[in-house]
C-alpha cells in the first residue's frame, strides 16, 4: 500500500499542475474577462475536475491490485512436506477433541441412563416374579439385637460376654418345641390301567373314546378285561363319572360297565366308538 501510495502522488500532482496552467493560462487576448470567457473556463474547470476523477478511479484500483500482487508474489512458499505435517497435526487435534467429547458423553449421559434402565427393568423383573426381598438393601444377622442390648440400660450393660453369647445362641421355643403330631395324610389311590397290549394279541379290541372337545382317543384293550376299566380310561382323561358317562354311538344307549362285567360281555367284542357325554337320560 505504501509503494501504491507513492506511486500515485506524482500523478495526482502533475494533474494539479495541468488544470493550475488550463486556469491561469490567458486564452482571450484582452486584459479583462467577458461572460463568454468566464463559461469557457468553468467549463474547462468541470472538465478537468472530471478527468481528475476518472484518472483518480482507475489509477488507484490498479495500484492497488499490483501492490496485493507483488506483496503475494514476495511471499516464500511453503513446502509441501511442511503443509502436510501441518495438515496432520490439525486432523490430529481435531480427533482428540472428538475423542474427549465422545467420552465425556459416554461417561456422563449414556452410561448413567444404562444403568438408571438396567436396574428400572430388575426391579420390574423382581415385581413381577414376587422377590421385592432383592430390593431391600438389608442387614446382618444380630444387628438389631445389639442395638436393642446397647440401648437397653443397665441390666444388659451387667451381663458377662459369655452370658451374652449364650442368650444370643438360644433359639426360639417354636425351634425347640416339637411340632404336634399331624394327621396321616391318606393318600390318594391312582388310578392304573392295564398295559396296552400289542396288536397281533389274539383277542385284542380298539376302542376310541370321542370326547365332548371333539377330539378322539384310541387305546388297546383284551376282551377279557373288566368293563370298568373303561370308566377309569374316561377318569385318566379328565372326565368324572360324577358328570360324564359312556353312551354308544348307534343305537344311542348307556353303556353298562362294572367290575364284574368283562368287555366282551357289555358288547365290546370288535372294535368300538363310544361317546363321552353328560349324565343325560339315553333312549
Amino acid at each position: 500500500m505504501r509503494r501504491c501510495g507513492g506511486a500515485v502522488m506524482p500523478a495526482l500532482a502533475v494533474c494539479v499542475s495541468a488544470a493550475a496552467v488550463l486556469l491561469l493560462w490567458p486564452w482571450d487576448s484582452g486584459s479583462a474577462l467577458g461572460l463568454r470567457s468566464f463559461i469557457l473556463l468553468a467549463g474547462r474547470l468541470l472538465l478537468v475536475l472530471a478527468l481528475l476523477t476518472l484518472i483518480i478511479s482507475v489509477v488507484i484500483p490498479w495500484f492497488q491490485s499490483y501492490s496485493l500482487t507483488q506483496a503475494r508474489s514476495s511471499l516464500v512458499a511453503v513446502p509441501e512436506d511442511e503443509q502436510e505435517r501441518r495438515q496432520r497435526l490439525a486432523r490430529k487435534e481435531q480427533q482428540e477433541r472428538l475423542s474427549e467429547k465422545t467420552s465425556y458423553y459416554l461417561e456422563n449421559v449414556i452410561k448413567p441412563r444404562e444403568e438408571m434402565k438396567l436396574r428400572k427393568q430388575e426391579e420390574h423383573f423382581y415385581q413381577m416374579t414376587g422377590q421385592n426381598w432383592k430390593l431391600t438393601q438389608g442387614q446382618r444377622l444380630g444387628e438389631d439385637e445389639s442395638v436393642v442390648h446397647e440401648s437397653g440400660g443397665g441390666e444388659m450393660g451387667l451381663e458377662t460376654p459369655s452370658k451374652e453369647a449364650l442368650r444370643k445362641r438360644k433359639l426360639p421355643e417354636h425351634a425347640t418345641k416339637p411340632a404336634p403330631p399331624s394327621e396321616p395324610v391318606r393318600q390318594k389311590k391312582g388310578l392304573v390301567l392295564p398295559e396296552e397290549p400289542m396288536e397281533t394279541t389274539e383277542g385284542v379290541v380298539t376302542v376310541a373314546l370321542r370326547c365332548p372337545s371333539g377330539r378322539v382317543f384310541r387305546r388297546r384293550f383284551l376282551k377279557s378285561f373288566s368293563s370298568q376299566v373303561l370308566l377309569d380310561w374316561m377318569m385318566k382323561l379328565g372326565y368324572h363319572t360324577a358328570i360324564y358317562t359312556l353312551c354308544t354311538p348307534y343305537p344311542r344307549r348307556h353303556l353298562k360297565v362294572g367290575h364284574d362285567l368283562t368287555l366282551e360281555h357289555v358288547g365290546i367284542a370288535t372294535d368300538t366308538v363310544l361317546n363321552v357325554e353328560e349324565t343325560i337320560p339315553c333312549d
